[in-house]
């Protein structure tokens, strides 16, 4: 059973009791007779042809409160994104399945393009910006939750979870975080662990009481896929087109709504999923490159905010990194302990070392460019600039998706 102490500065939802799954879809039914909810899944079409997203089709059978689900699909060809929608259309909900790829998303985003948008960067950031836009476009939309599809112990619990306190007519929640825990016999979530919090405390310790620092704190996971949303919140926030992601949510969030408004809530107890290599030598990639984006979006984040960053500043910063990151290796040391789980103290040490590697190369390019890649627009302002935008993706993703 998990604890239900309250810290930071947000509302934590932890997992208490023994509360049925069927309970809580009972009670979502209910709010969906009100409030529509759309569960967005960005996907590859190589997920399909592994363990987790047959796994996650059959779970999403299941359930029957959403108003639609959207996947949004990447790296597929015509025929892949044909045996996609063959197999998403065994799913009771209406499913609509972007095809990014496609000949008439692609005419879309040069549209976006020639309208002055940052959308040259392919990958997560970009798919799932795009897929709010369409989302967005149907006014019946109230509430949107997104979860990757790389788990392969999923539950529909996820979701359930994920949706409930930004659905609930009893609660006054904007935005939800889902968090859990990523250990099986050792470990996991090392870019959280190791780099992302001792990183988060390094700069409070440097730069005094800043309450944004204090929000990012305090998430459990802040570097976790799923989250959820309601529409009028949506539609104002910025993505990066990076791995940078999940921080400039957050960061979004906060300028967006207020603190009583947030919350994290615990989607499910374990979770395994692929895992990113760390390679020192090769920072364009795996978990370097993760950390490097990062970081940068956090600098580019408090400059935004005033801040001035100085030489003797990142000296210090990567020396203080340093010394959380070590505490951070007795505390997890410690719980492998007690617990009996495997801990590479060796392999942590060498994590952190590849992470200081990310931090000098975030703090070069931030130099060479404090603006950075741009965050891509709120679609509020999309719509500003191109009035018939909605039209044109409904458009585009009802042919792609009409049957043969």
């Amino acid at each position: 059973m998990a604890d239900f102490f309250q810290n930071g500065v947000i509302t934590t939802l932890q997992k208490l009791g023994t509360r049925s799954l069927e309970e809580l879809e009972y009670e979502l039914e209910l709010f969906s007779q009100r409030r529509n909810m759309v569960l967005l899944l960005p996907s590859l079409y190589s997920e399909f042809e592994g363990p987790a997203m047959p796994k996650i089709v059959e779970e999403l059978k299941k359930i029957r409160y959403l108003y639609k689900i959207v996947l949004s699909l990447d790296r597929a060809s015509e025929e892949e994104f044909k045996k996609v929608k063959k197999i998403m259309s065994e799913i009771p909900t209406q499913v609509d399945v972007i095809w990014h790829d496609g000949p008439r998303m692609q005419r879309l985003y040069q549209l976006l393009k020639d309208a002055g948008f940052t959308v040259d960067i392919p990958g997560k950031g970009r798919s799932v910006w795009m897929s709010l836009g369409y989302i967005l476009s149907d006014v019946k939309a109230y509430a949107i939750a997104l979860h990757d599809c790389d788990i392969v112990n999923y539950s529909r619990e996820l979701p359930a979870r994920l949706f409930y306190p930004v659905v609930s007519p009893a609660l006054d929640f904007e935005f939800a975080k889902g968090y859990y825990a990523r250990v099986t016999n050792k470990l996991y979530g090392r870019v959280t662990r190791l780099f992302y919090t001792p990183l988060i405390r390094a700069l409070m310790k440097i730069l005094g009481y800043k309450q944004f620092l204090v929000y990012l704190d305090s998430f459990r996971y802040a570097l976790s896929g799923e989250f959820s949303f309601i529409r009028s919140l949506a539609r104002g926030i910025r993505i990066s087109p990076t791995w940078g992601l999940e921080v400039s949510m957050l960061s979004e969030v906060y300028n967006n709504t207020s603190f009583n408004r947030v919350c994290q809530v615990e989607v499910m107890d374990t979770y395994e999923h692929k895992h990113q290599k760390l390679k020192k030598g090769t920072p364009s990639e795996g978990l370097v490159k993760m950390a490097a984006d990062i970081a940068k979006t956090l600098f580019r984040v408090l400059a935004h905010d005033g801040f001035v960053f100085s030489n003797g500043f990142f000296r210090t910063l990567i020396t203080t990194y340093l010394q959380e990151a070590r505490y951070a290796i007795e505390k997890y040391n410690a719980l492998s302990l007690i617990n009996g789980l495997e801990y590479d103290r060796h392999g942590e040490i060498e994590a952190i070392e590849a992470f200081v590697q990310a931090l000098k190369i975030a703090e070069e390019d931030f130099r060479e460019d404090p603006i950075g890649v741009p965050l891509m627009s709120a679609w509020v302002r999309v719509r500003a600039a191109i009035p018939d935008i909605s039209e044109k993706l409904i458009e585009a993703v009802m042919e792609d998706n009409k049957d043969p």
